[in-house]
């Protein structure tokens, strides 16, 4: 709707994990590095964890976009409270038959297709995503998958993103040996008001448009309403500037921010700053109240 207005090659504020638009900023950087640092050294298990919309999945889009030919991947995105049957759903992230076998062949075949692998000079990486949702069950059968490693080779490594509430479950007593495994863990945090002025100019950068759209002081706004979570902010400015094409505005204003975020509390789908409420904030005084800035 907007983009030919704005002169943009695509939209900026996808919600969609698009490692192409992944601004790396020091949080996001460190989290990148930690995990390209966790694959270089055969680390066992690794463990990225952060709030909702963080840009966790996207980091291992990024991740998976610069793994090199030998380094067998897979992934797992869909994990929930009834997950089922682990050894089923790696053989699947890996392509291989899983139907109709019992846990005894599906460990079997995969521990012969990780050998395979090695043997034919790759290493496998299972990634699960959004693994907050598994059970202690599971997360203990995983560090049992783990044992497939043998002496100094390193066949197999495990890389575990997660909500918050991983790391809390990571924590308990009855996943210690759990715990010891984890050579990598980061926690990613939310943008600052300077990092998320940063973020929004970048995406706009990549999606062929003018960073002057939108002025540091709305970005600054855009941050206090969204508390430095990524899709938050998406869903700020991609809204502004649906709005900003309506009232035929060349530059997303305070008001225009204000306004939406007004619109969306009125519609109670507003995932920003639930203590808040008050949209007509003061912009200075919502820059100062980043520690951070």
């Amino acid at each position: 709707m907007y983009e030919q207005f704005y002169n943009f090659e695509e939209k900026p504020f996808t919600l969609l994990p698009d490692p192409a638009f992944l601004y790396l900023g020091k949080k996001h950087q460190m989290a990148l590095t930690m995990l390209q640092y966790g694959l270089a050294n055969n680390s066992g298990f690794s463990v990225i964890t952060g709030e909702i919309g963080s840009g966790k999945t996207t980091l291992i889009r990024a991740l998976l976009n610069d793994m090199d030919d030998n380094v067998a991947v897979g992934l797992i995105s869909n994990t929930h409270k009834s997950f089922g049957d682990l050894l089923q759903w790696v053989l699947m992230a890996f392509g291989l038959d899983y139907k109709g076998k019992e846990k005894v062949e599906c460990y079997e075949d995969f521990v012969n297709y990780v050998v395979s692998e090695y043997a034919n000079g790759k290493r496998t990486v299972l990634i699960i995503d959004e693994a907050q949702n598994l059970s202690i069950d599971t997360l203990e059968e995983l560090r049992m998958l783990s044992n497939i490693n043998a002496d100094k080779n390193q066949v197999l490594q495990l890389i575990l993103v997660g909500q918050p509430e991983l790391r809390s479950t990571l924590m308990l007593p009855s996943l210690r040996q759990f715990a010891q495994r984890i050579s990598v863990n980061y926690h990613l945090e939310a943008l600052s008001a300077q990092e998320t002025v940063s973020y929004i100019h970048h995406r706009i950068k990549t999606a062929g448009g003018d960073e002057a759209l939108f002025p540091e002081r709305s970005c600054s706004l855009v941050w206090y309403y969204s508390r430095g979570i990524p899709r938050v902010i998406n869903t700020i400015c991609d809204t502004a500037l649906v709005y900003g094409f309506a009232e035929q505005s060349d530059v997303i204003e305070t008001s225009i921010v204000k306004d939406v975020v007004r619109d969306r509390k009125m519609g109670g789908i507003f995932a920003g700053r639930a203590d808040d409420e008050d949209e007509d904030v003061d912009v200075d005084l919502a820059i100062q109240s980043d520690g951070s800035a």
